[in-house]
């Protein structure tokens, strides 16, 4: 079986490539490698994400939770300038990554970590919580990042979700109904959903 993109080291060799990409009207460079989600190109679950994404009412700090090499938290870094982004993944080529194309993009309203979920965040609160989450990972560990999310979010505070309806959009949607004060379908586009829970 092929290595996970969430393990905390992977073995694969290392051949990195490189490649640009414009997300809300910025060109952007991205490196990523072997090991790490999406090699070759900004996939289109995390491009609609963005694309998506508005800010949310309340001001703090926006996490990425689960970063890979960073194309979601540094493309609404480089949109949102007067935001802090907080980039976190378990995998440390990933974070290695996204510090490395946060810096060939000049950007600097960011913040990295290396955690598994939660773990290096203890008593971090957050306006939103961005995340594409690691559906190989099991629904166990997915719905309990979602849980973990709530806590983390600020009062009216909005957890970002993309997921595919084959991979468990409905189940997902239901889950967070449970959850969160209300949720809404901003986006699907060729089976993929972006959902937008809401805490109040």
């Amino acid at each position: 079986m092929s290595e996970q993109y969430f393990s905390k080291q992977p073995q694969s060799k290392s051949n990195e490539k490189t490649w640009t990409f414009e997300l809300r009207e910025n060109k952007l460079s991205f490196t990523s490698d072997h090991g790490v989600f999406s090699k070759s190109e900004v996939d289109f679950g995390s491009r609609l994400l963005i694309q998506a994404f508005s800010a949310p009412e309340i001001s703090g700090d926006i996490l990425d939770l689960g970063c890979g090499y960073g194309p979601i938290g540094l493309s609404l870094a480089k949109a949102f300038p007067e935001s802090k982004l907080v980039l976190t993944d378990i995998n440390e080529r990933a974070i290695s990554l996204a510090k490395k194309n946060a810096e060939n993009n000049d950007i600097v309203n960011v913040e990295f970590a290396i955690s598994d979920r939660f773990e290096a965040l203890q008593n971090r609160r957050f306006s939103a919580i961005l995340t594409n989450p690691p559906i190989r990972a099991g629904k166990k560990i997915i719905f309990q990042m979602f849980e973990e999310s709530y806590d983390a979010l600020l009062s009216r505070g909005e957890l970002w979700v993309v997921i595919q309806k084959k991979q468990g959009a409905p189940s997902t949607q239901k889950k967070l109904e449970e959850m969160f004060d209300s949720v809404e379908v901003v986006a699907k586009d060729k089976g993929y959903y972006i959902l937008c829970a809401k805490k109040e």
